[in-house]
């Protein structure tokens, strides 16, 4: 007896007898569309082309159920089994009509986004990338998942600190897209890994997260944080990194390393206490405390606060007088400002990924992790 998804919104299905239905060159078309394009759906739109494709394939779902552990395998298996009967003909034609909505949203968005002053750069997923008056901006850009860093949002930040660092702009700035700044490490990367790979990908990890602080570290011009709404976890420690912090009163601050079985990174065993005084520092990475945008600049995590309703303008108004000063000059400042201590943090960066790596093969963190998800799932 087929069972009910009940986790997965279910997919308007609706056929009239006028329309048409896709050939099957129409739906490998579609297929090659998707491949294409620039920006991540987000994961609810995925799990519809993922049903839609094996329903338009294979037919009617006919695997047997995931574990109830298994997240990415039993995601997929609802929508899938969500569809029914509906028929293969039908799925190839729901299929086709949601990649060609997809692709024509962006089509207009890239039209209505793009100015001739500004310089766009599309070889990014899960940012968006850009340089206007004399600053390059990176924005992380999977809203629809709170800009959680996956594995490839980590690698395009890298790649686009690296490109920021060379390029002909005065400073740069990292912003959110939508109402967060970014809820930190995306705890999917650590789902769906089987015993046997756990040592690796915590190898992965610690290195992949090593080179992602040392790209801060190292950044040669003013880094400016415009944090837009919450941030969490490695989102909150690199901003100590950061030369600037700009927040919006709507920000919060909050790093949950002992709720996940977790430790500190980005820097932040060191440069947290150093910034705010070790009490308050052991409030924040020890215990959890979440902290207001006005608690974090009292702390001097953040430098300034501003009304949500203004704070976009009258930060991008300052930056932009920022951008105007000698360029060399600043860049010069910036690197005396940091070479005092840069190979202090380069050899905390180091032990912090090293103790992190001990903790994600801990079956404390793994238990933690686990506890997190099955507490999502009912809510």
């Amino acid at each position: 007896r087929r069972s009910q998804a009940v986790c997965i919104p279910a997919i308007h299905l609706h056929m009239t007898a006028a329309t048409m239905q896709v050939s099957q060159k129409d739906f490998e078309k579609a297929q090659e569309q998707l491949k294409l394009l620039k920006k991540d759906p987000g994961n609810e739109t995925k799990l519809k082309l993922y049903a839609l494709f094996k329903q338009a394939t294979e037919g009617p779902c006919n695997s047997p159920k995931p574990g109830m552990l298994d997240f990415v395998k039993k995601a997929k298996w609802d929508a899938w089994n969500s569809l029914g009967n509906l028929s293969q003909d039908n799925a190839r034609q729901k299929y086709t009509e949601l990649v060609s909505s997809l692709v024509s949203a962006e089509s207009v968005g890239q039209k209505k986004d793009a100015s001739p002053e500004e310089s766009r750069y599309d070889d990014y997923e899960t940012i968006l990338v850009s340089t206007k008056n004399n600053i390059t901006k990176i924005m992380f850009n999977r809203p629809d998942r709170k800009n959680a860093i996956n594995h490839k949002m980590y690698r395009e930040i890298i790649k686009a600190l690296e490109e920021a660092g060379k390029d002909d702009s005065t400073i740069a700035v990292i912003t959110g897209n939508g109402d967060y700044y970014s809820s930190g490490n995306d705890l999917n990367n650590f789902t769906n890994i089987q015993p046997g790979e756990m040592e690796k990908m915590a190898e992965d990890g610690a290195v992949l997260l090593k080179e992602f602080v040392g790209h801060f570290i190292d950044f040669p011009k003013p880094l400016i944080a415009v944090v837009n709404g919450p941030a969490i976890g490695i989102s909150v420690t690199v901003l100590g990194l950061c030369d600037i912090v700009y927040a919006s009163d709507r920000a919060t601050f909050h790093s949950p390393f002992s709720q996940l079985g977790q430790s500190p990174e980005g820097c932040s065993s060191y440069l947290f206490p150093k910034i705010m005084g070790l009490p308050k520092a052991n409030e924040i990475l020890l215990f959890n405390k979440k902290l207001t945008a006005a608690e974090a600049c009292a702390q001097g995590l953040v430098t300034e606060v501003f009304p949500d309703r203004t704070f976009r303008k009258e930060v991008w108004a300052r930056l932009e007088a920022y951008a105007s000063l000698p360029k060399n000059s600043l860049a010069v400042s910036k690197q005396l400002l940091r070479s005092m201590e840069k190979e202090k943090l380069h050899a905390v960066n180091s032990k912090e990924c090293e103790v992190l790596k001990e903790r994600w093969l801990s079956d404390e963190c793994v238990n933690a992790i686990m506890s997190f998800f099955q507490k999502k799932s009912k809510l």
